[in-house]
């Protein structure tokens, strides 16, 4: 677990150009009038029809969480088509890529994850309208992997010399149930574990005006209701576990929540069962509890379990318990940490600059990202947008637009608030 020491430290790496009098402003103005970012910037420019090929080609290799191999291999190689050298796939099915620098400047990690929420089967392959792109998952999160190739291709044609090293990477398990297993493995047993000083993820098509800061925390339960079944007429009378969790659903739905720190629950899903006429002799639900404060989803957990156990009682007092009682059982199918960036971190500073540099007016918000993991562990981390702008992620009309302005513009945002964050020669 990384300490308020090594924030200092990276702190201390990232702001050398402040001992000299210079703010986060000045520090991305000077990197922005140097001759070979500006050259990077127009090569994204040039490239960018090679980024939205790149885009189309990645997306329409199916991705579902736990599945991205072929895709892994694929961002693999492309990495390597764009001039990338020290790629490697994890054991966990990271696509790992280092740049090195040419100074003691701290590591920034910068991701892009390769799964999508659309399980195996989903038709993937994207229909354009002009400079609209439409298909499942296109947005979220492949526009993203194809936005790091065409940095990564920039910088080298640029030349661009950083200081601090950059690890590129292209992780699995960020979506629903893969509950960030890609930076898990990353920041616990990665062979750059102990080295990553900062920490960007780039998710989701837009301007650059949003800003993650704060890691929203999750906590998903399945939860089954047991009893012992029976025939719907001659058994009639005895418990029932659909009884139960309807119970227990309408509890939970009136667990009352804070709007500030907001807190939130949901049944996302239902089954149970063999036929219409058979007592079930189990029901079972899937829940998500979410807030941005730990103590919050701790507390928010602890009343849903209480409202479930009451939910099972009332059924066994309610209905015959001579064939057996209604059993709960309540598991953690995936947590996800949250936690915070402080706004006024020099990571957050240096990225406010780099939009004040392309004239977006950034705002801080809440997401579950990859971030989430860094800022758990006290590292210090954001969410960036990719450029362009989008809509209906997580739906199978998912689109992106890729109109060449204020994709380029997005891109070379994002760019920009790498260099700073690595320093420039």
């Amino acid at each position: 677990m990384k300490t308020a020491n090594s924030f200092a430290f990276a702190c201390l790496l990232v702001f050398a150009p402040a001992a000299f009098g210079q703010t986060p402003q000045a520090i991305v103005d000077r990197i922005s009038r140097l001759s070979a970012v500006r050259n990077a910037e127009q090569i994204i420019e040039n490239d960018h029809d090679r980024i939205v090929r790149e885009m189309i080609e990645l997306n329409e290799i199916p991705a579902p969480s736990f599945k991205e191999m072929q895709r892994a291999r694929a961002f693999a190689q492309l990495l390597r088509d764009s001039g990338m050298t020290n790629v490697e796939i994890d054991p966990e099915g990271n696509v790992l890529a280092l740049r090195k620098g040419v100074g003691s400047g701290p590591m920034v990690a910068v991701a892009a994850h390769l799964d999508t929420v659309f399980p195996e089967g989903t038709d993937v392959q994207v229909k354009r309208q002009g400079n609209r792109l439409m298909a499942p998952g296109i947005g979220d999160n492949t526009r993203s992997l194809a936005v790091l190739l065409g940095i990564i291709r920039a910088l080298d044609s640029a030349r661009v010399q950083t200081l601090g090293d950059i690890l590129f990477v292209g992780d699995v398990g960020e979506e629903g149930p893969g509950d960030l297993r890609g930076m898990r493995y990353l920041f616990q047993k990665g062979p750059y574990r102990d080295r990553i000083r900062m920490f960007v993820s780039i998710d989701g098509a837009g301007s650059g005006s949003d800003i993650v800061t704060t890691a929203l925390g999750s906590r998903r339960y399945h939860i089954v209701f047991k009893g012992p079944g029976g025939h719907s007429y001659g058994a009639f009378g005895l418990v029932n576990p659909v009884y139960a969790m309807s119970k227990a659903i309408d509890r939970i739905s009136k667990i009352p929540v804070p709007g500030i720190p907001r807190t939130t629950y949901n049944v996302g899903l239902v089954g149970g069962g063999t036929s219409v006429n058979s007592i079930p002799n189990e029901a079972w639900m899937d829940v998500d509890l979410r807030s941005e404060s730990p103590q919050q989803l701790n507390k928010v957990s602890d009343e849903m379990i209480k409202q479930l156990r009451a939910a099972a009682d009332e059924e066994n007092q309610s209905r015959s318990t001579s064939q057996g009682k209604i059993e709960l059982d309540a598991r953690v199918i995936g947590e996800r940490p949250s936690g915070s960036t402080p706004i006024d971190s020099p990571i957050v500073k240096l990225a406010v600059a780099a939009a004040n540099r392309f004239g977006i007016s950034p705002a801080y918000s809440v997401g579950s990202t990859d971030a989430n993991m860094p800022i758990s562990l006290g590292i210090p981390a954001i969410t960036l947008d990719s450029g362009g702008t989008g809509g209906r992620a997580h739906a199978l009309d998912e689109w992106i637009d890729v109109e060449k302005n204020s994709s380029v513009k997005g891109i070379n945002l994002v760019m920009t608030t790498i260099l700073a964050l690595s320093g420039v020669q």
